[in-house]
């Protein structure tokens, strides 16, 4: 255990905390003001208060108490919950290396792990205060057993431990070869804020072996991602029930269920979690556990920690064979807001910077500015013939676009621009990079940004905030 002296407390508290021949990861008691707390003694952050007792109680919540006159604090004489014991390891990175190599079930279903970082890997940092990429797969593994009465993990691949945000397309393209390699069903797990971008890249880049690249995708086995809005070092942290509902979906047999998707909280509760379809799927809340929700349509399925699972989609048979990654992908792609008052030089500049495809965020059904003093129209149709390809989402993520409601919708479309249905904009951004990827012939571009490959166009818009 570490000595007071070195946990950054103030003198006089290390004093105290030496003189009771206290070290942090102990278990402790403080009283002070009637009060009476118990919990295991963590290091102070580095931006807080020195003098400010930081404990982690037996609700997984850590709790600062700052020592003052009439504080006392001693060793605590009741035991350690051990679960609770169990984290404070992991925060304070003293988890034995034996604890780490499991014993998997052989008898169980087999998954391959795919480790990106994130917040599900991720545990407090004490320099500080924040939540930080520091925990190795096998981590926050440790604090899931019940995954081995479900699966047989027989291979953890950790290509690199990266915040979502920092990620981009290359990102993408070793996640999509590293899950190709894979016999087993995949789970992927991968930060949240950018996982709606991953989950699309996925769903175009990995296919069946004998289909073409501009053809309906269809996959062997399920590929799973799944993160976590709280790190697995809290007491509120979704990890848990994510990785197991996840694990569910992977070793199941149930056709619809063979494709790329997002597995997360259904609700705030700890009852269930959605599989959503990879390009279907957004991240809406900043915060909140069931931060991702299906657009335009219902989940895949539910997926309860026992195992139950509801469907929502039929399908046929699984396809056998092979799953190949084709990683094309164009990165002169850029996505534009419309806005009042936004300036359409935004497009001269990209077109000077060699960019071949721009999605246009769209106001209502796709409009743009048209009739105002600074409209986007003649700017629009100079990048069209120059070769650009420039698609058309709509602000508001439900419903779908229309090139034909409006006046200015019809002149917009006249210009060459593409309205892309009820595609969701990052979908249609990453769609784009990759069809981009593989042709930059106009019409052919056209006519696949207009193909579902992926379920990422509905047939009809009906579901609304599910």
């Amino acid at each position: 255990m570490a000595k007071a002296k070195d946990s950054g407390y103030s003198e006089r508290l290390v004093r105290a905390l030496s003189h009771g021949r206290i070290e942090i990861g102990q278990r402790v008691r403080i009283e002070k003001a009637g009060c009476v707390l118990e919990g295991i003694l963590m290091p102070r952050i580095e931006a807080g208060d020195r003098d400010c007792l930081i404990i982690k109680l037996d609700s997984g919540y850590n709790v600062g108490i700052r020592f003052e006159a009439g504080t006392k604090i001693s060793k605590a004489l009741t035991p350690e919950v051990k679960r609770i014991e169990a984290e404070s390891k992991i925060e304070l990175g003293k988890i034995k290396e034996s604890f780490l190599k499991f014993e998997w079930d052989p008898t169980k279903p087999k998954v391959s792990l795919i480790a990106t970082g994130g917040t599900i890997a991720s545990r407090v940092d004490y320099k500080t205060g924040g939540v930080y990429m520091l925990m190795r797969p096998e981590e926050f593994l440790y604090n899931v057993p019940e995954l081995r009465e479900i699966v047989n993990i027989t291979e953890i691949i950790n290509p690199f431990n990266k915040a979502s945000e920092d990620m981009d397309s290359d990102d993408w393209k070793v996640i999509a070869k590293t899950t190709s390699k894979s016999k087993n069903p995949v789970i992927i797990t991968h930060g949240t804020d950018t996982l709606h971008f991953t989950a699309a890249a996925l769903s175009f880049m990995l296919r069946s072996k004998s289909e073409k690249w501009d053809e309906t995708h269809t996959l062997p086995l399920p590929v799973v991602l799944v993160g976590a809005q709280r790190s697995s070092d809290r007491g509120s942290s979704d990890a848990a029930l994510n990785l197991i509902c996840a694990s569910r979906i992977a070793v199941s047999k149930i056709s619809a269920l063979a494709q790329v998707g997002i597995c997360m909280h259904a609700s705030e509760s700890d009852e269930k979690c959605y599989f959503i379809r990879g390009t279907r799927v957004r991240k809406m809340h900043t915060s909140r556990r069931d931060t991702f929700r299906p657009i335009g349509e219902l989940p895949i399925a539910e997926v309860w920690p026992d195992g139950k699972i509801l469907v929502h989609e039929e399908k046929g048979e699984r396809k056998g064979g092979a799953m190949i990654a084709d990683t094309k992908f164009d990165k002169k792609v850029a996505i534009l807001k419309a806005y009042p008052g936004s300036e359409p030089r935004m497009l001269r500049f990209l077109v000077k910077e060699g960019y071949n495809g721009i999605i246009i965020e769209g106001t209502g059904f796709g409009h743009v500015p048209t009739f105002a003093k600074k409209s986007w129209i003649d700017e629009i149709s100079r990048a069209i013939k120059s070769g650009l390809f420039i698609g058309i989402t709509s602000q508001t993520i439900y419903g779908r676009t229309n090139p034909y409601v409006y006046r200015n919708l019809r002149i917009l479309n006249e210009c060459g621009a593409v309205h892309l249905e009820d595609m969701l904009t990052e979908v249609a951004y990453v769609k784009l990079g990759y069809v981009l990827g593989h042709t930059k012939k106009f019409e052919k571009v056209k006519e696949v940004m207009l193909k579902p490959l992926a379920g990422e166009i509905t047939r009809c818009s009906r579901q609304f905030l599910v």
